[in-house]
């Protein structure tokens, strides 16, 4: 298993290889996404975040064979590029397919509750040496965002999380395979989204790594009047520092170098 120290946050690069996604929808080429892989490790990510479905408010399902296309370059880049490579699906079989290319961590927004397969898929992970990624969503991408509620987000949110982990437990998988996320904008308001970051430490508790993906999210665009996404990386590393300081091990962006330089800065700083 790949040790990720909660001493320092690691850095999960996010590549998209799909047309729709919120940010960057169609920014890579399938024919540039190894030239790609290899950048963003030299530029310092740890982790190369690959997904093939956007699960932006709003968007559709894509089917398993065309999802699957779409990664598989990318996959075998970043195998090949030593990288420790994660797969961003909801889908077992699509999972399944990258733990066999070299896939170590499987990263499933829906906590492995898309896909009935999806749980056996985490325990042949978690076999491999693997980790694998349970984020709260309110609902699905198609209607998450509608009108979303909670009477407590921060007890909901992590109760949720905590249940899932339980749920990997019952299974088989060992707690110390398990990374947790939040779900930022996933199902959530500005308000929401901003208790959620202010109360981190609440999900430290669960006893798991903790994932925090905010990078060009809406709600940095409008705290900071930035309605486009691809101009939201100065908000988005705020955020990153500040999910640093509160006790975040993985931190999930989109600008790897810029995120990079300035938690080096910062932890620098810290040091004096």
């Amino acid at each position: 298993m790949t040790p990720l120290p909660r001493s320092c946050p690691r850095i999960m690069g996010i590549l998209n290889a799909t047309p729709d996604s919120f940010s960057d929808g169609g920014a890579v080429p399938q024919d540039a996404m190894a030239a790609r892989v290899v950048a963003m490790t030299g530029e310092g990510a740890n982790i190369l975040d690959i997904g093939g479905e956007s699960t932006r408010p709003g968007a559709d399902t894509v089917p398993v064979e065309e999802e699957w296309q779409r990664i598989a370059p990318a996959i075998e880049a970043g195998v090949a590029a030593n990288a420790l490579v994660s797969v961003d699906t909801r889908k077992a079989i699509v999972a399944r397919r990258a733990l066999a290319r070299g896939a170590r961590l499987f990263n499933d927004v829906s906590a492995l509750t898309h896909d009935e397969g999806s749980m056996a898929v985490a325990v042949e992970y978690a076999a491999a040496g693997g980790r694998i990624c349970l984020m709260h969503a309110l609902g699905d991408p198609k209607t998450m965002q509608r009108n979303p509620h909670y009477d407590d987000v921060v007890r909901e949110v992590r109760d949720y999380l905590a249940a899932r982990v339980a749920a990997c437990e019952a299974a088989g998988i060992d707690r110390a395979a398990l990374i947790v996320d939040p779900g930022i904008g996933f199902g959530k308001t500005l308000e929401h989204n901003m208790t959620l970051l202010r109360n981190l430490s609440a999900f430290r508790e669960i006893g798991c790594l903790l994932l925090v993906g905010a990078s060009r999210k809406r709600f940095i665009g409008t705290l900071s009047n930035e309605p486009d996404a691809a101009k939201r990386a100065p908000g988005s590393i705020a955020v990153a520092l500040y999910g640093a300081q509160q006790g975040a091990d993985i931190l999930r962006v989109h600008d790897v170098r810029e995120t990079a330089q300035a938690l080096a800065v910062d932890a620098a700083l810290r040091a004096l």
